[in-house]
């Protein structure tokens, strides 16, 4: 016995070997959610932790071993018997850091990195691995589409293969029992109905078995198919169908090849006749299962009683929520009889040999129901002798079980009571060989039933004895095949006729598409026996699939795609791509692939590209790739545009601090790395409500009000999007100083964003205290590269009120006061112990504009007067322009493109501490700065003169 403590308080584990007389305590380092056993190692343990852990113990718990970190919730199994070899394999779906899952494999106390393998290339979508039986399945969904792809017997994965137009949006695996695969398929156009589809034994080509079969949530979310497989007959499955709105119940005896309606019981509980005539009336029933172990469904059958059927449900034209009664049927689903006019719980005893029936209802009750013939008839027992209100009834295991458990309590404060009744006195012998009579199962009196006649043993209702080891034994005889025993094969329907003809889009040639001149294929007839099935003789020559030689085809229906369905590759890494050719010689036929990148392969024949051809390209671009099939019935090719990327890991907006109003702004995306591929751009500026989308990363435009505004970039590569988001500041106009520093500045700037933000707060700080400007008027921008250069913005701020705006002469007063701090040396900072930095304003060293030698030329001289008239006239242009009518001065700052990488740190990008000289065209204003450094220059003549 092993119990688990309340984790609120402690995790520990209790663990007995005496059946609870002892208990010792194992304290663990996780909590435990839940606890996987092992099908055949009862002290093989699975636990499941709340973080998402996956441990292992051989000892019964007593000592834990970590297999994996990040495991998706109830998607780890046990290795099944039989398709496994070893009996310690654990199969289960991980998830990475980045939220993908995929589906690995690993020995229980030898999960290690090395050791672990991923049957399934790739990632899977999240929460679809399923292990049952024999089969493997998981999802991936490509181009908006899941595909859906199984192994059986631990086999390569293949893609499982619905009817083609069935474009299905979910599916759920409902049955892998008899090495057939039964699964549900939500399709394109279904909301609240689902199609039943059947397999093929490797669970890969499937095939129609019922449409619009009811759905719906259960408590958690998750959903419940109405499709309830009958335990003990193999092939009997119940659903409940929607058809014009109204949802009736269906039987089917042979795996959903064949369906009908229930047949009302004769009489109703009273004895009444029931006037109820199919197709328009008939039985239906509730298909719920109860997923808690103490409460019994409102349907239910066992393997050991493979006749009783009991369920709820209402006779009518359709199922209802209302009048519910309770209905048996002892011979498997041909009648029904009405047993209670109101839900019960039923139990099975006994082997069925005993039917115990306790009312569902919210009162308390003292007294239960016993049948021992099969519910024909009903005798009221007392259970307890005070009334209890039932929470549960659980019966203990066992072939010959005849002690059930009863949970519940006196009242609601009370606390659990558990009542055990024994019906052993019942009984005074054990059944003999003629306490038995045989009975056939059967549908509608057609004995052959998946291709046998398969006879039971059942005790005879009137001998009240204990069955052994008699109950269940059964005879069976295999039938003459007929064609009831086929369905139709994969791509074929069933007509009104009973005919199984290809569908629209099937062309039944294709089977023959793998196949090679001189070889052999199956050519289907268009049906195929179902699965299971165990008639001989007969029909069955007629309807099987017949060898036939493999005809001589020129190619035809070529394709070359990627394995993963996609039209992109990351650059560096392997890219898988596949051929696909609908027909055509495979053996004899040169295959030809351009990659597009200036290498190609050849190949001699496709079986040699199963698992397709994989190449790395170099580059990132659009790639042309060609694929050209050649045989001697002639050729065909293929093209595929693949995109090739790498990760985009930064982008960086680059636009100027300030500009003024009206005038054109350039704003660039600067990428890290600069080469992606692909891109798409969309910008979001100014109060814009809609983005402008643009494959440039620059863009130019235009601000008409003053103020600061946000400019954001997003850029689109592939999956992945990142942005970068800068403010501008925008007035008419401004004054803008270059700053420098000194030189112990460079050896701690790493040259990237952050620091230069950093770096200009403690500036302009440095700035407001040194000068007693308000800091609403300063603006300090460093720039990128080395030596460390800055741009001081002089902004003319306006109060919120929209008063005391500072007029231009306000602008010039506080630069020329900058101006002057600046030099005085009187700005700096300590950047840290023992490191000052001075700032002062940028000294420009202009290059000689004469030969000062002692010989002096006439023309010299006359260069010179030219140049010094030339400099006088833009002395008198600078001291006199407010007063010349036209002429406004603008100051713009360069427009700084950073080109810049966060890491490493490139010192080679370095910018030179000079402006560049740019040609104006007729008209153009001067910029302030060129300006001034023009004067400068004149200047120095002048003195030199």
């Amino acid at each position: 016995i092993m119990l688990l403590t309340d984790p609120e308080i402690e995790s520990s584990l209790l663990i007995s070997s005496d059946e609870g007389a002892t208990y010792q305590k194992y304290r663990l380092n996780f909590y435990i959610q839940s606890l996987l056993f092992h099908p055949k190692q009862e002290d093989w343990i699975l636990a499941y932790s709340q973080d998402q852990k996956l441990y292992s113990s051989a000892e019964f718990g007593r000592r834990w071993q970590l297999i994996q970190e990040g495991v998706v919730p109830n998607r780890f199994y046990w290795s099944v018997m039989g398709s496994n070899k070893e009996p310690d394999l654990v199969h289960l779906e991980a998830r990475t850091v980045d939220g993908h899952s995929h589906y690995l494999t690993c020995r229980m106390q030898n999960c290690t990195e090395a050791n672990r393998n991923q049957p399934f290339p790739g990632y899977i979508d999240p929460d679809s691995l399923i292990v049952q039986d024999h089969y493997v399945f998981v999802q991936l969904t490509s181009g908006g589409r899941p595909h859906y792809y199984v192994s059986y017997r631990r086999n390569a994965f293949a893609q499982m293969k619905l009817p083609k137009y069935a474009l299905p949006k979910d599916m759920h695996v409902i049955s892998t029992d008899e090495n057939q695969v039964f699964a549900a398929v939500q399709e394109w156009n279904q909301n609240d109905t689902y199609n039943l589809y059947i397999s093929d034994t490797r669970g890969v080509y499937f095939t129609l078995a019922l449409e619009n079969v009811q759905s719906s949530r259960g408590p958690e979310g998750n959903i419940m198919i109405d499709l309830y497989e009958v335990a003990g007959i193999k092939g009997m499955f119940l659903a409940n169908k929607k058809i014009d709105n109204q949802v009736k119940t269906f039987i089917t005896y042979n795996k959903g090849r064949d369906w009908r309606l229930l047949q009302a019981p004769d009489t109703d509980l009273r004895g009444d006749p029931v006037h109820c005539l199919l197709p328009y009336c008939s039985l239906h029933l509730h298909l719920k299962v109860s997923e808690n172990p103490y409460t019994s469904g409102i349907i239910a059958s066992k393997d050991t009683a493979p006749s009783i059927i009991v369920a709820s449900g209402n006779i009518g034209s359709e199922l209802s929520d209302t009048d519910i009664s309770m209905f048996v049927s002892s011979d498997a689903g041909n009648t029904w009889r009405q047993i209670f006019e109101e839900e019960h719980s039923v139990l099975y005893l006994d082997q069925g040999g005993v039917l115990v029936a306790m009312k569902h209802t919210s009162l308390p009750i003292r007294h239960l129901w016993l049948s021992f013939d099969e519910g024909r008839s009903w005798s009221k027992y007392s259970f307890t002798s005070i009334p209890l209100f039932v929470d549960g009834v659980l019966g203990e295991p066992g072939e010959e079980t005849l002690i059930m458990t009863v949970f519940g309590h006196f009242s609601h404060r009370s606390e659990w009571q558990l009542v055990k009744v024994d019906y052993k006195s019942i009984f005074d012998r054990r059944c003999a060989e003629e306490d038995y009579r045989p009975w056939q199962l059967h549908s509608q009196g057609e004995a052959c039933i998946m291709g046998a006649k398969r006879i039971y043993k059942k005790r005879k209702s009137e001998r009240k004895c204990m069955q052994g080891k008699y109950a269940g034994a059964m005879e069976s005889e295999p039938c003459v095949c007929t064609e009831a025993d086929f369905d139709c094969d994969y791509g074929y329907e069933r007509h009104s006729n009973g005919q199984c003809l290809p569908a629209f889009w099937f062309n039944p040639s294709s089977l023959s598409k793998d196949c090679s001149l001189g070889q052999s294929y199956l050519n289907s007839t268009g049906y195929r026996k179902v699965v299971s099935n165990n008639c001989t003789d007969g029909v069955r020559e007629q309807y099987t699939a017949k060898p036939q030689k493999c005809p001589g085809k020129a190619p035809r229906g070529l394709r070359i795609v990627t394995a993963d369905g996609k039209l992109t590759a990351e650059q560096g890494h392997n890219v898988t791509l596949m051929v696909q050719l609908e027909e055509g010689d495979v053996q004899r036929t040169l295959i030809q692939v351009d990659f597009g990148d200036g290498i190609a392969v050849s190949y001699v024949n496709l079986s040699s590209m199963e698992d397709g051809i994989k190449h790395v390209y170099q580059n990132v671009g659009i790639f042309r790739v060609t694929v050209q099939v050649d045989n001697s019935l002639g050729s065909d090719s293929a093209v595929l545009y693949l995109h090739v990327t790498c990760p985009l890991e930064h982008v960086h907006l680059s636009l100027p601090f300030v500009t003024t109003k009206n005038k054109e702004v350039n704003a660039t995306a600067v990428l890290w790395p600069s080469q992606v591929g692909t891109l798409t751009y969309v910008w979001w500026y100014g109060n814009n409500t809609e983005p402008l989308i643009t494959l440039e990363g620059s863009i130019s435009f235009r601000f008409t009000s003053e103020g600061m505004n946000t400019i954001t970039v997003q850029v689109s590569a592939g999956n992945a999007i990142l942005q970068d988001t800068k403010t501008i500041a925008v007035y008419e106009e401004f004054r803008s100083l270059r700053l420098s520093f000194s030189p112990n500045l460079d050896d701690y700037n790493p040259d990237i964003p952050e620091w230069r933000r950093d770096i200009g707060r403690v500036i302009k700080k440095s700035l407001v205290e040194a000068t007693g400007v308000p800091g609403q008027h300063i603006l300090v921008a460093v720039l990128p590269g080395l030596p460390t250069t800055a741009e001081l913005f002089v902004l003319p701020y306006q109060d919120p009120a929209g008063e005391n705006k500072r007029s231009t002469d306000d602008l010039e007063q506080i630069s020329e006061l900058l101006i002057h701090t600046l030099n005085q040396n009187s700005v700096h900072f300590e950047l840290k112990p023992g490191v000052r930095v001075l700032v002062h304003a940028a000294h420009l060293t202009a290059a000689p504009l004469v030969d000062l030698t002692p010989t002096h030329s006439g023309s010299a001289m006359l260069m010179l007067l030219s140049v010094v008239f030339v400099g006088l006239a833009v002395f008198v242009i600078y001291k006199f322009k407010r007063k010349i009518p036209g002429i406004n001065v603008y100051a713009q700052m360069q427009n700084e493109k950073e080109q810049e990488m966060i890491s490493p740190v490139s010192h080679s990008e370095s910018r030179p501490n000079v402006p560049q000289t740019e040609l104006r065209r007729p008209g153009q204003l001067i910029d302030e700065k060129v300006e001034s450094q023009l004067i400068g220059r004149y200047r120095s003549t002048l003195q030199s003169l």
